[in-house]
């Protein structure tokens, strides 16, 4: 079971821990149009999923900048970016991101995606941040569950899985 902290307070984490290997979870996610996003619309590539507590915070900004400055340059690499904030606001933070291709989910609506892959914040409705790389197979192939919520994810890590995944 994957024990998280956030501001250095214990968190349950509900759902399904996810591991590499496993096949992944299908999951219903809202684009910033309200309309459903599910993992089979990305079959055949490899897919980054960066999961963030909130778009609004600056370890969330920089993390979804980061993955989305450096994983999209891999080729046949989808970066994926879910929190549980409202599909406005996510909409509000791409217009002014300056990011062009950037893909910015919402679970708020149901928690599809935080109770498929164990990352969904009992006490705050948020998710856990971490990070997984699903191939174009849809196996599972690197998972973070990041310790300490307001901490960053192993970038190096992440972006090594997506180059290896094929």
């Amino acid at each position: 079971m994957v024990k998280v902290t956030f501001k250095g307070h214990p968190i349950s984490l509900l759902g399904n821990e996810v591991k590499a290997g496993d096949q992944a979870p299908g999951f219903t996610v809202l684009a910033n149009d309200l309309s459903e996003v599910t993992l089979a619309d990305s079959n055949g590539k490899v897919r980054l999923i960066s999961v963030i507590p909130s778009i609004d915070t600056g370890v969330c900004d920089q993390q979804t900048r980061k993955f989305n400055e450096e994983a999209s340059q891999i080729d046949n690499v989808q970066v994926i970016t879910i929190s549980a904030d409202l599909p406005f606001a996510q909409k509000r933070w791409c217009a002014a991101s300056g990011l062009e291709h950037v893909k910015v989910y919402s679970d708020h609506r149901d928690l599809s995606f935080a109770e498929a892959y164990g990352v969904h914040m009992k006490e705050l409705r948020l998710l856990a941040r971490s990070v997984f790389v699903i191939d174009s197979q849809d196996k599972v192939t690197y998972v973070e569950y990041v310790n300490e919520g307001t901490d960053h994810p192993n970038y190096e890590k992440a972006i090594e899985a997506a180059k290896a995944a094929k």
